[in-house]
């Protein structure tokens, strides 16, 4: 996912920021917001307004946490907000609304604007990006899951890389979990299959009386393959080679493709390596 430029983030605060609040929330019910959206409370944390602790907050987040901070502000502002950015009658007698404010009308146009580019459909493997963090017990590849979001947009060719590693990191720490020896010599591809086969995700555990099981063996037959050519991707692409003059490298979108089937890949074998886990306690 691309990260927001200065002047990007300024819109965003423009439209929260309201004379050191954000929004309408009480002191209390920001912290409670902020500590369900990034699992910090930000007034308690720094100890100043609400409008401070947000912009100290987000100076200081890494950018996993940063952008789903910011997504989770823009959808509370838009589901409690339209009276304010659009022109209607209330819906019945009585109905309280914000007046519409034409300053943060056209605020909230640019913020859509930015998030329909932004966030679109990266919106889910960020949100999906931040529960593995949750889940992994390790600085490592929480580093690694930031820096990977981080250079979709800075650095293609090196996320789809960092894409890579996180699987080989994923894979390690499972069959490790599992009391399995590894070799350093093995590719992504190996690594992979061999935790598919220590968490019997192999299509021949799949008995064919099981619904849908022919569909159900072809993508568990295909879930190799992902690491595979990811590693297959990257390597034409890398940088210790010389190019031509002619030569175009790598685009945000085949990052995106990449970061978002690599988080989809280590999202399912660690759901699985989990509820491995729970069912033998």
């Amino acid at each position: 996912m691309p990260e927001l430029s200065q002047l990007e983030m300024g819109a965003f605060l423009k439209l929260y920021n309201r004379g050191g609040y954000v929004l309408d929330f009480s002191t209390n019910d920001f912290d409670v917001f902020t500590m369900n959206s990034v699992g910090v409370a930000v007034c308690e944390k720094y100890g100043m307004s609400k409008g401070k602790s947000l912009m100290a907050y987000l100076n200081d987040a890494c950018p996993t946490d940063k952008m789903k901070l910011i997504k989770d502000l823009f959808d509370y502002y838009e589901a409690n907000f339209d009276g304010e950015y659009t022109r209607r009658e209330p819906a019945y007698s009585g109905e309280y609304r914000f007046d519409y404010n034409a300053e943060y009308a056209g605020y909230y146009r640019k913020c859509k604007e930015i998030a329909n580019r932004v966030f679109g459909i990266s919106a889910p493997f960020l949100q999906t990006a931040k529960i593995l963090k949750d889940k992994f017990s390790s600085d490592y590849l929480s580093a690694q899951i930031d820096l990977m979001i981080e250079m979709q947009s800075s650095n293609p060719t090196e996320a789809i890389g960092k894409a890579k590693e996180l699987i080989e990191s994923c894979c390690k720490t499972i069959l490790d979990d599992n009391h399995i020896e590894w070799d350093k010599n093995w590719d992504v591809g190996r690594l992979t299959g061999e935790t598919v086969k220590c968490l019997k995700l192999m299509p021949a555990d799949i008995p064919d009386t099981a619904p849908a099981a022919s569909e159900m063996k072809a993508l568990l037959g295909n879930l190799r393959a992902i690491s595979t050519n990811l590693a297959a991707l990257r390597n034409p692409y890398g940088s210790g080679h010389g190019k031509s003059a002619s030569y175009k490298g790598l685009e945000e979108r085949h990052a995106k493709l990449a970061v978002g089937s690599s988080i989809t890949l280590v999202s399912f074998l660690w759901d699985t390596h989990e509820r491995r886990g729970s069912d033998a306690n």
